[in-house]
This record gives structure tokens, sequence and C-alpha cells, in this order.
């Protein structure tokens, strides 16, 4: 079984950080100032839960603070932190200044099947959205390095889609959801984009 860490803080969010993403965080409120400090002081990490519309999730994401942006002399703080590996979150400990947990980190089963051919077609259908976005396609040697979080990562995925990636514990199943995922919203800009050319073609447009 996995270590638990212990009295782990805890910064519950409207958002979900995944693995290898790169996120800014404004630190404002009393009790965070005081945890991000101590976090700073022992250079430890901290665990980002998506407190959404359904309450907190139990499956979360450590922190890793990459770099502090701004300090303001009321003792705010922007900080950019990058997502360093899932956990679960098993108690709550309400003792501390600030929110904290006994979590335990998760890792993949280790019978996860082959995925080449998964990574090959997610790798494909990322590179084609991101040039339908930008008019740049990826490099080769960009699309080697990347996998299933580290394409989420660079990629406006939604928050319960982000959630879901976090949630599965296989990386051939990571990227079977991206695929289907990246697929989706290659065909809702493709079909936009049709859209705009008949319009501008006739005014209107045709359903």
């Amino acid at each position: 079984m996995a270590e638990i860490l212990e009295r782990f803080p805890l910064f519950p969010l409207g958002l979900v950080l995944i693995p290898r993403e790169l996120v800014p965080l404004h630190i404002f409120e009393e009790r965070y100032k005081q945890m991000i400090g101590e976090c700073l002081e022992q250079e430890k990490e901290f665990g980002i839960v998506w407190l959404s519309d359904d309450g907190l999730k139990d499956i979360g994401c450590s922190a890793r603070i990459e770099r502090v942006l701004e300090r303001f002399e009321d003792g705010r703080l922007d900080i950019l932190v990058e997502g360093s590996s899932p956990f679960r979150l098993l108690k709550r400990i309400d003792d501390l200044p600030y929110p904290a947990g006994d979590v335990q980190p998760l890792a993949d089963d280790p019978d996860d099947p082959d995925d080449a051919r998964a990574i090959e077609a997610a790798r494909k259908r990322y590179a084609d959205l991101v040039a339908e976005v930008t008019d740049e396609r990826p490099s080769d040697e960009t699309l080697a390095q990347l996998d299933a979080y580290g394409m989420a990562a660079t990629l406006d995925v939604g928050l319960a889609a982000k959630q879901m990636l976090l949630e599965l514990r296989t990386e051939h199943a990571r990227l079977e959801q991206l695929d289907a995922l990246f697929g989706e919203a290659l065909g809702r800009i493709r079909h936009a984009e049709r859209a705009a050319e008949r319009a501008q073609g006739n005014g209107s447009v045709q359903g």
C-alpha cells in the first residue's frame, strides 16, 4: 500500500490541477498565506482539490511551488505552481489554521495495456487541434515528449474532463479519453468555421 501523507496542506479551489500543468495562483486569505508561507519555508508541496458544485472531490493533485511571482506589502502572494501527482483524500484534518488532510498518493495500475497505438492517435489528434487553433503544428520532437497529462496541460480542457483524467489509473485510458475529447473539439471548431464561411458567402447560414 502506498505511503499515507498525514496532515497534508490542502487548497480547495474551483479548478482542477493535473500533473505537469502550470497554474498561477493569487494567495490573499490569511489561512492560505500561512499555508503557502510554510510550504515555501519547508520546501514542501500542498494539494489542490476541486471544490465543484457537487462538493469537494476526493481525488486531487499535489502542487509544487515553482516560483513566487510577486509579494505584496500586506502579505498577499502571486505564485506559479506545477501539478505533481494525483492523490486520494482519505480524511480531512480540522485542527490546523488551514485546510489539511491525510492523503494517499495514487500510482497507475501495473497492468496498463500497451499504449503505443493509443499515444500515436492522441498525439496526432492533439497536433491537428493545435494546428487548427494556432495555425502552427507542433514538431515531432515536441509531440514525442508529451504524455496524456502533458497534452491536456497545454489546452483548455473542461474541469470535469480534467478531473476524469486525474481519476483514471492507466495511461492507456487517459489517452483514449483525450483522443475522444480532441476529436469532439476539432469537430466543433470545423463546424463553426464552415458556418462562418457560409455566412460570409451569402449572408445567412443554411441549417
